[in-house]
C-alpha cells in the first residue's frame, strides 16, 4: 500500500492508490507507530474505507489502528448526510461497547491489605467469558422495554440512581431505537447476558488515582489522589452481534439492487435514505441501548 508522510505524525494514501478510493486515506501515527502498522491489512481497510458512496474528507485511522472487520479497529469515517451510505461493518459487532468509571470513598490503602479477597469476590460475583450468563433474567417485555429506554431501565428496576444518567453520553439512551427492527434471534442472545461483561477485551478493573493533572476537572468528577476507583468495559453483548451479522448479510444483498461496487464485501452498505439503512439504524440504536444498560 502506497503510504506517504506528510507531516510529524500524518499519513497519507493517496486517493489514487485504489480503485473507487473517493477520499485519501489519512493516518494519525509516529514512525514507530506506523512501522506497526504495516505489519497486518489495516491500511488495505482505511483504503477500502475510501471507497464508500458519500464519505467526507478522508478515512481517517486513530494511532491504535489494527486489522478489523471491514473497517479497521480505530478507523474513522464520515458520510453525507443526505447523499451517504451506513454500513453495519463500519459500526461493527459489539455495538456501543464503552467503559464506565465509579468511584470509590477508598483509598489505596483500605484496599491492598484485601486485594486478593477482592478479587476473588468480584471473579465469583461478576459473570465474564463467552457464553457468560447474568443474573437479571429478561422477560420478553422486559427486554423489549430495555431496548428503547437504555440506563433509564435499569435505574428503573434499582440497578442505579437517577442522577447517574445525568453523567452519562445521551443520558444513557439512544433515541429512535426500533425494537421491532431487531431479530427474535438477537433478543433469545441477548436476554441472559445482562450484567455481563463477556470476552475479548472486555474487563472490569481496581484501578487508583496515581496522578492528578486539572484539579477543577477531578474535583468536579469527586476524584482525588490515591483514590481506588473502578473501571468497566462491556457493550452490547450477543444482541449487538446478532444485529451486525443479520443487518450484514441484508445489506450484502442488498449492494446489487443500490448500484453500489465495493471492494470488501465486509463494508457492505445502504444509503441512508432507503428501508434498509432506516432499519438497521432503529436496531443498531436498540443494541446500543442495551449496551447503556448493561453497563
Amino acid at each position: 500500500m502506497n503510504v506517504e508522510q506528510i507531516g510529524p505524525y500524518l499519513w497519507q494514501i493517496p486517493r489514487d492508490a485504489k480503485r473507487g478510493m473517493r477520499v485519501p486515506g489519512l493516518i494519525l501515527a509516529d514512525a514507530p507507530l506506523m512501522a506497526q502498522i504495516r505489519r497486518d491489512t489495516s491500511l488495505e481497510q482505511v483504503a477500502n474505507a475510501a471507497t464508500l458512496p458519500g464519505i467526507v474528507k478522508a478515512s481517517f485511522a486513530m494511532p491504535d489502528i489494527h486489522q478489523g472487520y471491514g473497517l479497521p479497529v480505530g478507523g474513522v469515517v464520515a458520510t453525507d448526510a443526505e447523499t451517504g451510505v451506513v454500513s453495519p461493518g463500519g459500526v461493527g459487532y459489539d455495538i456501543n461497547c464503552g467503559v464506565r468509571l465509579l468511584r470509590t470513598n477508598l483509598a489505596a490503602g483500605d484496599v491492598l491489605p484485601r486485594l486478593r479477597e477482592l478479587v476473588d469476590g468480584l471473579y465469583q460475583a461478576i459473570p465474564a467469558g463467552v457464553g457468560s450468563r447474568g443474573a437479571v433474567k429478561l422477560s420478553a417485555g422486559d427486554e423489549r422495554r430495555m431496548v428503547e429506554t437504555g440506563a433509564r431501565w435499569a435505574v428503573e428496576h434499582g440497578f442505579g440512581e437517577r442522577e447517574d444518567l445525568l453523567r452519562i453520553e445521551s443520558n444513557g439512551c439512544l433515541a429512535e431505537a426500533d425494537r421491532d427492527a431487531v431479530s427474535p434471534k438477537a433478543y433469545e442472545r441477548g436476554k441472559n447476558q445482562l450484567g455481563t461483561l463477556g470476552s475479548g477485551n472486555h474487563f472490569l478493573e481496581i484501578q487508583v488515582v496515581e496522578e492528578i493533572y486539572h484539579e477543577p476537572a477531578a474535583a468536579a468528577l469527586g476524584l482525588f489522589r490515591d483514590q481506588v476507583t473502578v473501571m468497566i468495559h462491556t457493550g452490547s453483548r450477543g444482541m449487538g452481534h446478532q444485529v451486525c451479522t443479520d443487518y450484514l448479510r441484508r445489506l450484502e444483498g442488498a449492494l446489487q439492487k443500490f448500484g453500489i461496487w465495493l471492494p470488501d464485501r465486509q463494508l457492505a452498505c445502504a444509503p441512508l435514505d432507503s428501508a434498509e439503512a432506516t432499519e438497521y439504524l432503529g436496531a443498531m440504536r436498540a443494541a446500543a441501548n442495551f449496551a447503556f444498560a448493561n453497563r
